[in-house]
């Protein structure tokens, strides 16, 4: 199984506790603001605004809230302008980074990361230095207790999906991004309930970690993914479920 895959199930599910859904929301109003902008408020017209939404809603956010950003987002009312920035660095054992950000403030933004980082032994590089190993796939990820394989499997590959594996106690369905919508859907027609719908970054090489390497690891996942200008965290480990569980 995949590390990094088994881990972004576990944060998935920490995500919908009471204790997380504060900072949860922060991430995804920004990013539901920042696709509006970019593309206009029309969730129709705008797949990047049309997936945020259907993010917003998979962890119950109040359809107050989503209106509020689409309209900041499309300039109807004033809000903070944000800006995409994407860090790339390294952590414990080589492991390989990608940390997506939206943020108002780039200097905030560079030293919050890069103090992130070097807390754990990491360290940012230059732009390009490991973007190499990530594909951005499409990835949905459907409880295992809810459906069983072969129908999963019918009913994504028939929308556009491009496999289905099963990683743990989920299946996950990956796509191109493109399709990521029309994938979803499809499913959501066949009353195949699904955890998650969103575009990552899936690395091609893994580099395995036990011990303290994993251990450090995850709290530098942790710390980076706390921080508000976060919105995303890739990385390339491969560590035993064990460890996984206890991050």
């Amino acid at each position: 199984m995949s590390g990094h895959s088994k881990w972004a199930q576990i944060k998935h599910k920490k995500a919908k506790t009471d204790a997380t859904r504060g900072k949860v929301f922060t991430k995804l109003i920004r990013e539901i603001t920042v696709a509006a902008r970019v593309g206009g408020g029309d969730p129709e017209g705008n797949p990047r605004l049309r997936l945020a939404i259907q993010t917003a809603k998979s962890y119950n956010m109040p359809n107050d809230n989503i209106q509020r950003a689409i309209k900041k987002g499309a300039g109807e009312v004033e809000g903070a302008g944000y800006e995409e920035v994407t860090y790339e660095g390294y952590g414990a054992g080589g492991v390989a980074l990608m940390i997506d950000t939206l943020t108002d403030n780039r200097n905030r933004t560079s030293a919050e990361v890069r103090h992130a980082l070097t807390r754990h032994g990491g360290s940012l590089g230059e732009s390009g230095c490991v973007a190499w190993n990530f594909e951005v796939r499409g990835v949905i990820r459907v409880s295992a207790k809810r459906v069983d394989e072969e129908t999963l499997m019918a009913a994504a590959l028939e929308a556009g999906a491009d496999d289905v594996q099963q990683e743990g106690d989920a299946f996950e369905v990956t796509c191109a991004p493109t399709e990521l919508h029309a994938v979803s859907a499809a499913l959501g027609e066949r009353d195949i309930p699904f955890e998650s719908a969103e575009i990552e970054r899936v690395p091609n090489t893994t580099v395995k970690l036990d011990g303290e390497g994993a251990r450090r690891i995850l709290r530098m996942m942790e710390l980076l993914e706390d921080l508000d200008d976060v919105q995303r965290v890739s990385a390339n480990f491969d560590i035993p479920d064990e460890i996984l569980q206890q991050g």
